[in-house]
């Protein structure tokens, strides 16, 4: 599997062992009700020692994450902060600046940011657990060969695109983005599924009965599909005189013998 390389990932690389573990101190003025650690919690303070301090209790029994991480878009001014022994990330805190559009390590800096907390969540995450993460085109690409390699190219689910803005940007530079991204994995592809929502009225509503069929509501559905071969294009004329091919660019669904019994079945 092909691997991303990028400035500073070998000094990261195990970055997320050697975060000490902290305590989780329960703040009671903030608190409602009694402080538990079994009950919902937020967590103040930086997000990669938050994720150790929660690993000893709730390692492997996550169900769900979602993130939202700095999208790196050059105007966020987030800084890279996390301090390691080696020149090079000593070098990157020491400057202490923000990360923006003038930085030409910004992505290299976004990835060893990116690395350890994912080898974390991975840790958190049940074997039929998932994670989402939100992002834009600015990332994207770096992010999905990031979590190939952590989490196992086998074990991408689905990369959503939302439409998240809805006036134009006459002011951009080529295309006007809007919409984003979010990526969604499995820790254990094999291990995870999804649990169907309930049917609704609306969803039936699509379901007629013009001709009163004794079976009950139904809809009708294309004949044809958006894939397949050209070995398989054909063309049928049914008993009632009717010839059907499927349309330009397209193939058929089902089989001559297969259409001819949908047709003795009155569908």
């Amino acid at each position: 599997m092909p691997e991303i390389e990028f400035k500073g990932k070998w000094h990261v690389y195990a970055h997320h062992l050697s975060v000490p573990f902290r305590p989780l101190v329960p703040d009671p003025a903030k608190s409602a009700g009694e402080p538990s650690p079994d009950g919902n919690l937020i967590i103040h303070g930086d997000n990669l020692h938050g994720l150790k301090a929660l690993l000893p209790r709730y390692a492997g029994r996550v169900k769900c994450v979602y993130i939202d991480p700095p999208y790196n878009t050059g105007n966020e001014g987030w800084t890279y902060n996390d301090k390691l022994n080696s020149p090079l990330m000593r070098e990157w805190v020491k400057q202490d600046a923000p990360v923006d559009g003038e930085d030409l390590e910004r992505h290299d800096k976004w990835l060893c940011m990116m690395w350890p907390r994912l080898q974390l969540l991975r840790e958190l995450l049940s074997d039929d657990g998932a994670i989402f993460v939100s992002i834009d085109d600015n990332e994207v690409h770096h992010l999905r060969m990031l979590m190939d390699e952590i989490f196992g190219e086998a074990n991408f689910m689905a990369e959503f695109t939302w439409w998240s803005k809805f006036t134009l940007a006459n002011d951009a530079k080529g295309v006007s983005r809007q919409h984003e991204t979010i990526l969604f994995y499995a820790k254990d592809s094999q291990e995870f599924t999804v649990r169907l929502l309930p049917r609704t009225d609306d969803m039936n509503q699509a379901y007629k009965n013009p001709d009163d069929d004794p079976r009950g509501p139904w809809m009708a559905s294309p004949l044809h599909a958006k894939s397949g071969t050209e070995s398989n294009r054909y063309s049928l004329t049914f008993p009632n005189g009717v010839t059907w091919s499927p349309p330009a660019g397209t193939f058929p669904r089902f089989t001559r013998q297969k259409l001819l019994e949908l047709y003795d079945d009155g569908r």
